[in-house]
């Protein structure tokens, strides 16, 4: 009877498992559904290349659109050398101390942290502090903190989920604990790694409340030309548009939506690739 009850508890939970599982699908399904609906019409190229505007039928997502492509590059170019090293320093040369156990359950627990807080962070170090006002570096460097965790975190997984048989035999043929991380244990985990950091991307990609913060602007009639300039980007424009009453603009925020998601999709896909093909070859 007990072996009963235990196979009936078994199969309710795959199937309320199950259930969850097209229940989130389906509700995903019904968001793109309708935002295709509402956006497609208005996506064109005029819509890309054009810049914002009072008129509905006039405006664009340009100034917003390489907005976004500035803050991704400037936040990929300082978060991935620090989050690597910092977690190649923690997993391979810090020793296991009290303070050490501290430091690891503080990056943990930062991944989890609001992005609001980041934002005020930001807009008193980087904007108050160090006087970069609303720029996109001011900007990078924020959401370079916010993802920070999440790469430090990953990429000491993919580190420890490599064989020690591999370590070890590097060790045995005479090689150097760095020569061991950059020519066995870096390969090894790179497709794990290069995932983590393009979802930890993926996820600054769609952050509107600490640029915001930080001083980006709602409307930029111009494209970016330094990291000293002013911006906006995608989720901020998607916001402006949303919060005006017009049907046009909602319009509007749909197509902009669906160029985010397109980007977003982009990126994943590309996440998932790399990873089947290291995967592949190692």
């Amino acid at each position: 009877r007990y072996e009963r009850i235990k196979k009936v508890k078994d199969q309710v939970f795959k199937y309320f498992g199950l259930f969850c599982t097209f229940f989130g699908l389906a509700m995903l399904a019904i968001f793109i559904v309708n935002i295709l609906q509402e956006g497609l019409d208005r996506l064109s190229w005029d819509f890309i290349t054009n810049y914002p505007s009072r008129i509905a039928g006039k405006a664009g997502i340009l100034s917003a659109l390489m907005g976004t492509i500035w803050i991704m590059v400037m936040t990929a170019i300082l978060a991935i050398p620090i989050g690597i090293g910092a977690a190649i320093y923690l997993e391979m040369y810090a020793k296991r101390t009290r303070l050490g156990n501290i430091i690891e359950l503080n990056i943990a627990n930062l991944a989890g942290i609001p992005s609001i807080i980041y934002g005020l962070l930001g807009l008193e170090i980087f904007t108050y502090q160090m006087k970069m006002g609303g720029s996109i570096l001011a900007g990078a460097l924020t959401l370079a903190l916010l993802i920070l965790p999440i790469i430090i975190v990953a990429t000491r997984e993919a580190i420890k989920a490599v064989p020690k048989s591999l370590t070890e035999a590097s060790y045995a043929l005479g090689a150097t604990k760095w020569q061991t991380i950059r020519m066995t244990v870096l390969p090894t985990a790179s497709s794990s790694i290069i995932t983590s950091i393009i979802i930890a991307l993926s996820r600054a990609i769609g952050e509107a409340a600490p640029l915001i913060v930080v001083g980006a602007l709602a409307y930029v009639p111009f494209v970016p030309t330094s990291p000293n300039s002013d911006f906006t980007v995608l989720p901020i424009q998607i916001f402006n548009w949303v919060s005006r009453p017009q049907k046009a603009f909602l319009e509007n925020a749909s197509a902009g939506i669906i160029v985010l998601l397109c980007i977003v999709f982009i990126m994943n896909a590309i996440a998932v690739y790399l990873r089947i093909k290291r995967s592949v070859k190692y």
